[in-house]
């Protein structure tokens, strides 16, 4: 086995060494933040009695339990990307929202197997940048589906793909719930079962990622090779 422990910079000429930071957990310790940890959440369906909107309601009332500040957008009305400009009001709505959340939900039917076009908009109305300002980088998100049939994973695996690529942290627990029609009363509220007790353990473990990340995000993303570009350049 080979040891590295006497590594120094010189073993690493390739390293730019003024961009080269050793992380620190002091960086890690302070908590500034007093206010409810923020919360947008999004679903991706237009139709009369939406499931995946039911149950982004339902995440929305327990994270509200949970202390949360809670927006949900309507995805009515918003265009497909391209097909209006960014002043759309309703584009300028879900911005401000994404500039304004410290973590997202993402909820979505599963349609032939992938996520709904609706939901896709919602997150390709959303910019890696805006200006100076990058509304989902660093800040959490937890995923969830509903389904017309048995229980699936294609919708949350394609929207972790998406989290990733938004540069989000994307919590490991998720949500599939199977049969949704069977799930909800006549009152459209979801019934006890183990598929909610599942959507609770969501929120909660993106309640505590939340506090946990939230004061630290722009430190825990700051990058090595974004800082050796801000130099170089």
């Amino acid at each position: 086995m080979t040891s590295y422990n006497t590594t120094s910079l010189s073993d690493l000429p390739q390293l730019d060494q003024p961009s080269f930071q050793v992380p620190e957990v002091n960086q890690l310790k302070a908590l500034t933040s007093n206010h409810a940890p923020r919360f947008l959440l999004l679903y991706g369906s237009l139709r009369q009695r939406s499931f995946s909107r039911l149950l982004t309601e339902e995440a929305a009332r327990i994270l509200t339990l949970m202390g949360g500040d809670v927006r949900v957008f309507n995805p009515c009305a918003l265009p497909l990307p391209d097909d209006a400009p960014d002043t759309h009001p309703k584009v300028v709505e879900l911005r401000h929202l994404a500039q304004w959340a410290e973590g997202m939900v993402w909820c979505s039917p599963e349609r032939h197997g992938a996520m709904t076009g609706i939901m896709k908009t919602q997150i390709d109305w959303i910019p890696l940048s805006l200006g100076a300002v990058r509304p989902t980088q660093g800040k959490t998100l937890a995923l969830m589906q509903v389904n017309g049939g048995s229980q699936s994973f294609n919708a949350v695996n394609q929207m972790r793909i998406l989290g990733r690529w938004m540069r989000m942290v994307t919590i490991p627990n998720q949500s599939s719930v199977a049969k949704a029609y069977l799930e909800f009363d006549d009152n459209d509220r979801m019934k006890p079962s183990p598929y909610f007790d599942r959507v609770v353990d969501v929120l909660e473990e993106l309640f505590k990622f939340t506090l946990l990340t939230r004061d630290h995000a722009t430190y825990l993303v700051d990058r090595y090779s974004e800082r050796k570009e801000k130099v170089v350049g």
